[in-house]
């Protein structure tokens, strides 16, 4: 016997009629002799909607986020569809029982709208679970140290799953979205994408860290400093479909690099639009200028991506750094108010049509001309590159938003990601 945890995504609870595909598909896992934690989404668009009304009652006024109140208001759409996933199942004969966050408990810090998990109580959990029940806990949510309620942020139910599987210390934790696994890159920009069968947690890492969507970063955080095995398949797949053949579906993310493995130079390519560049030109070249212009970004909560500084001349030098879209405003006027005057900068300037894509493979550690490789394609498409950042099992280059979608296509091509490996 083993202990499941099967986490669903909004799309897959977006109806009743999901709902109780969802409960036939649990409780076949059940009865095949699987101790079953689950962990849903609220239903698709709640959280938003939700959100919205707050939006309508009180657009925020600068020092009123009502964090607090937010957090009450939205995480009853993943207790909404808890409960409805208990009673789907009940109706299936499947006895079950659903728990807010704070009932396990599930318990984080006090950084409202994007709390962290600190710890999480199973006791609860596994007399339930030893009781012959399925267990159902809200995701997307915990409690602080006050009694109030917090949730993790966006995709933060992909956190709170992996996090009950590492305190569970579940067999594994399956992932079901409405795709069927990780792909080379996304299907709508390049249809001969291919679906991987395995991919490392590293390179797993990087690609939602540079964009990719399949999977939110911190789960992927938390499930590579836990060892939780991951697996991300579809929830559209018929609910009847033979376990094993279930089990052995969509992606494995795995935490060895094995000779079972598929040994790509280049496992996938990854873009983000959501970027925008930032400059600070004619700034003197000397100790401590770094800090003094990231470090008033830093201390505003604004996280920082790709950084270049250019080469000295006179005395001077200009200084580019990423930040998110959303951010860009708010970055920019930090800077011009705190940051010009004392700094001596001659200007500051910023573009929001860029865009940052990434080649990832852990196979990079041990081949060479992989960049060059992708400038090449780059090249010979015609697109000019504004920025580079390297790791070592990434690449990432900053181009003109235009060229995104032809970038992709370029270097999926130009690595062979559409091909099977051998």
């Amino acid at each position: 016997m083993a202990l499941i945890v099967h986490k669903y995504g909004g799309t897959s609870m977006g109806s009743t009629e999901r709902i109780r595909n969802v409960a036939k598909r649990v409780a076949k896992w059940a009865r095949a002799g699987h101790q079953m934690v689950v962990v849903p989404s609220a239903m698709s668009g709640e959280t938003n909607r939700l959100l919205g009304l707050a939006k309508e009652l009180a657009p925020a006024r600068p020092g009123e986020s009502y964090g607090r109140e937010l957090d009450m208001l939205a995480a009853t759409g993943e207790q909404a569809s808890s409960a409805l996933l208990a009673i789907a199942l009940q109706a299936e004969g499947m006895p079950s029982v659903s728990y807010a966050g704070w009932q396990v408990p599930v318990k984080t810090n006090s950084a409202y709208t994007k709390a962290r998990i600190e710890s999480i109580e199973g006791e609860r959990v596994r007399a339930d679970l030893n009781a012959g029940r399925v267990v159902i806990i809200t995701g997307f949510q915990g409690i602080d140290g006050d009694g109030n309620i917090t949730t993790l942020g966006r995709g933060g139910s992909d956190t709170s799953a992996v996090a009950v599987a590492a305190a569970m210390k579940a067999d594994e934790c399956l992932i079901y979205t409405d795709v069927d696994g990780v792909y080379t890159t996304d299907p709508r920009v390049v249809p001969e994408a291919r679906r991987l069968q395995t991919v490392s947690f590293e390179e797993m890492l990087e690609m939602a860290s540079l964009g990719s969507k399949v999977l939110q970063i911190r789960s992927v955080e938390f499930a590579g400093k836990y060892k939780v095995p991951l697996r991300v398949l579809s929830s559209f797949t018929p609910w009847d479909i033979d376990i094993n053949e279930e089990a052995k579906s969509g992606t494995l993310i795995t935490f060895e690099e094995d000779e079972q493995m598929e040994q790509a130079v280049v496992s996938g390519i990854a873009f983000n639009r959501d970027e925008a560049k930032i400059s600070v030109l004619g700034v003197p070249d000397k100790p401590g200028i770094a800090y003094h212009i990231l470090g008033a970004i830093a201390d505003a909560n604004i996280e920082v991506d790709v950084i270049i500084q250019n080469i000295s001349k006179d005395g001077r030098t200009d200084f580019s750094f990423t930040v998110h879209r959303n951010d860009y405003a708010k970055a920019v006027d930090l800077l011009k108010a705190k940051v010009l005057p004392t700094l001596g900068a001659s200007e500051i300037s910023g573009d929001t049509k860029i865009c940052k894509v990434s080649i990832v493979g852990i196979g990079m550690r041990s081949h060479v001309g992989i960049a060059s490789k992708m400038f090449r394609a780059l090249s010979e498409e015609g697109i000019n590159i504004q920025m580079i950042s390297t790791s070592e099992i990434k690449t990432s280059v900053v181009i003109d938003e235009k060229y995104m979608e032809l970038a992709v296509r370029a270097l999926h091509k130009a690595f062979d990601l559409d091909q099977p490996i051998a």
